[in-house]
């Protein structure tokens, strides 16, 4: 019989893929859960379903409760400390999963798939919350900012493949203290934090919160564009000079 490795908390989180700087937070919590999942003898895909089984039982909170909670005034507190837990221990089983495939050498590329799948199924159901909180809150918000917001949260979801595959094309490369706090805005794990405060302290806030972070993806959408289609000239142009064109 083949005995498998003894593997630690340290050798799941030395396998981490990075991230913003809650994110790095959430990527240490969810080296326990692989390791948990290790010596239970589970596939990396076990965790991306625990993972997509929470995303969206709190989104569905959300959801469900919205409706009710402004046409009676409930409290959101209850909520949305619950909601923010789920998403925030989901993320961690979202971070797990590729520490687990890395570090044991399981992953595959169905695997991969069925992890893009579920996160786009979790940043999709994310979406659907606030903008119902939005609409609860706010009947007559315009449709295009709630379509424009939801069409560019997906910004996120996809720089975040096009990164796994290279690194090297990130818009911003630098990792210096100030860079990563800059990068805050698009770090998951942080904006969960700011949409459960904003969902116990004021939810009405959350239509600012939807047209801040619909901007800043907007914004990071061009910023990439063009970036990527000055390094994607680049060749041409050189190519030209040598030729003397």
């Amino acid at each position: 019989m083949t005995t498998r490795p003894t593997l630690t908390t340290a050798d799941f989180h030395s396998h981490l893929r990075g991230g913003g700087l809650f994110t790095m937070a959430n990527q240490r919590g969810a080296a326990y859960f692989s390791l948990a999942a290790y010596r239970l003898g589970w596939a990396p895909t076990h965790l991306t379903l625990i993972n997509l089984f929470l995303g969206l039982s709190a989104s569905a909170l959300v959801i469900g409760y919205a409706g009710p909670a402004a046409e009676s005034g409930w409290a959101w507190w209850p909520i949305a400390l619950a909601v923010t837990l789920m998403w925030q221990v989901a993320y961690m089983f979202d971070c797990a999963d590729g520490q687990l495939a890395r570090a044991t050498g399981t992953g595959s590329a169905a695997g991969a798939r069925v992890d893009i799948l579920c996160d786009v199924a979790i940043q999709a159901s994310f979406v659907a919350a606030i903008v119902t909180v939005v609409h609860a809150y706010w009947p007559h918000t315009p449709v295009w900012i709630s379509a424009a917001f939801a069409a560019l949260w997906m910004v996120n979801l996809v720089t975040s493949v096009l990164a796994s595959s290279d690194t090297h094309d990130s818009l911003i490369n630098n990792d210096s203290l100030p860079i990563r706090i800059a990068k805050l805005i698009r770090d998951f794990s942080f904006i969960i934090i700011v949409v459960g405060v904003a969902l116990a302290l004021w939810p009405e806030s959350l239509l600012g919160i939807m047209i801040f972070f619909g901007a800043v993806n907007g914004l990071f959408l061009l910023a990439s564009i063009a970036v990527a289609a000055r390094k994607a000239l680049r060749p041409a142009a050189v190519a030209s000079h040598d030729t003397g064109e």
